[in-house]
Formats: C-alpha cells, sequence, structure tokens
C-alpha cells in the first residue's frame, strides 16, 4: 500500500515534506506535476484533461494506493477517480464540489485572459524571490514553504499555469457530472482560514461521494504547511478507520 501525493498549484513535491515527515508509514510516493519543478514534456499541451491522463497512467505503477491531494492536484484526483481506478482504496482532498455554478477565484479569471495573464505572469517572474513570497504570502502561504514556491516558479511553470487554466474554464461542466461515480472512501480537509475556502461547496462534495470532513481550525490554504503533524495525524486516523 503506497500513500501517494499530488500537488496543486504553483507548487512543487515540496510542499509535501513536513507533512509527509510526520507520517509513520514510509511507502510515500511524491508525484511532480509536469513542468512543475520537472521538466515539460515535448508536445505535451498542459491542459486539465492531459493532466488527469498523465495522472491516471502515473497510478498504474502501484498496487494499491491512499491518494492524497491538494488544490489541482484535488481536482485531478477527482477526475481520475470518476473511473473508478480498481487500485485506489482511498482518497483525501481539500476540493469543494464541481458543477455547473462552479466560479473561479479573482486571479484564475486573470489567468484565464489572453494579455492579462501573460501580464500578472510577466509582473511576478519578474519580481525579485522575497516580493513573490510575499505575495504568496498574502493568499495565506507560510514562512518558509513561501519562499519555497517562490524559488521554484519559473518560465516553464508559468506557462504551463495559463494553458492550464485556460483549457479549465468550464470545469463544472467538464468534471461536475463524474464526482457522482466516485465511490472509494474518501476525506476532505477543510482548513478554516483558506481564503478560497467554500464551506458549501465542501459539504456537497463530502455529500456526493459519502466522504467525511475534518477540519483544521487554524489553517489556510497551505494546510500541509501550516500543521503538517496535525494534519498528518488526521490522514492518519482515516486510514486506520479503514477496513
Amino acid at each position: 500500500m503506497t500513500a501517494v501525493f499530488v500537488h496543486g498549484v504553483p507548487e512543487t513535491t515540496r510542499v509535501w515534506e513536513p507533512l509527509v515527515s510526520h507520517l509513520e508509514r514510509k511507502d510515500v510516493a511524491l508525484l511532480a506535476l509536469p513542468a512543475f519543478g520537472s521538466p515539460r514534456p515535448e508536445g505535451f499541451d498542459a491542459t486539465m484533461d492531459t493532466y488527469a491522463a498523465w495522472l491516471a497512467e502515473e497510478l498504474k505503477a502501484f498496487d494499491e494506493i491512499d491518494l492524497v491531494s491538494h488544490d489541482w492536484g484535488g481536482l485531478l484526483t477527482l477526475r481520475v477517480l470518476a473511473d473508478q481506478p480498481a487500485n485506489v482504496r482511498s482518497w483525501v482532498s481539500d476540493m469543494g464540489d464541481l458543477d455547473p455554478t462552479f466560479e473561479w477565484h479573482d486571479t484564475a479569471k486573470t489567468w484565464q485572459t489572453p494579455g492579462d495573464g501573460e501580464a500578472l505572469m510577466e509582473v511576478f517572474l519578474g519580481a525579485s524571490v522575497a516580493d513573490r513570497a510575499a505575495i504568496l504570502e498574502g493568499v495565506s502561504a507560510p514562512q518558509p514553504g513561501a519562499t519555497v514556491m517562490a524559488e521554484h516558479l519559473d518560465r516553464t511553470m508559468a506557462d504551463a499555469i495559463l494553458d492550464l487554466y485556460r483549457s479549465a474554464t468550464d470545469i463544472g461542466n467538464d468534471w461536475g457530472p463524474g464526482v457522482d461515480r466516485i465511490q472509494a472512501p474518501g476525506l476532505l480537509i477543510q482548513s478554516m482560514n483558506d481564503p478560497f475556502r467554500n464551506p458549501n461547496r465542501v459539504q456537497t462534495l463530502a455529500d456526493r461521494t459519502n466522504a467525511e470532513i475534518a477540519t483544521l481550525a487554524d489553517a489556510g490554504h497551505f494546510w500541509m504547511l501550516d500543521e503538517p503533524e496535525n494534519a498528518a495525524q488526521l490522514i492518519t486516523d482515516f486510514w486506520e478507520s479503514l477496513p
């Protein structure tokens, strides 16, 4: 049984390191999304469907999986779980529900707008690491994690982010129906200080998938950095409750 962790945007596998250090189990794999701290393969178009297909293929390498995901990793997980992969025993995510009313946050909308998205990325890439980190701290990324993310956000990642978000303008309609096909037991982590949190969507996703909800009262969007020990315990308790 392998615990497989899938990060989000604009992150690398390093976002999981503090949490994983608090796990007793050592059968852990940290998957690096292509172009996120790793090369972008030739011809990889970085759309949401391509990333989902990539994740589904990566998971085939494991016999049995406990899947843990965050942010875009969580969205990709919902898509992959809709196909009911036989080797996924359980899943953990911090996502909310996908349906036709799903609406992206303001930064995502900017990235999705040709010209505006490129301009925003140019400002970020042209800033110092300290200034980039300050921007990330503004959306609840704690130090030193904010600096680590700022150091790794390069042109390759920036271009992939734009391509990914522009492929996902209608993700609620495109991927939302698949949520009802998810059967594996799940745990939704709700961090109460996450500026992107939508409690109604978390509850709706729990209802649609029969997932449990666990709360981190003092954590933000990057809960695995804010409360790595508490998060590790929540996840471990969930795993131990499974048959």
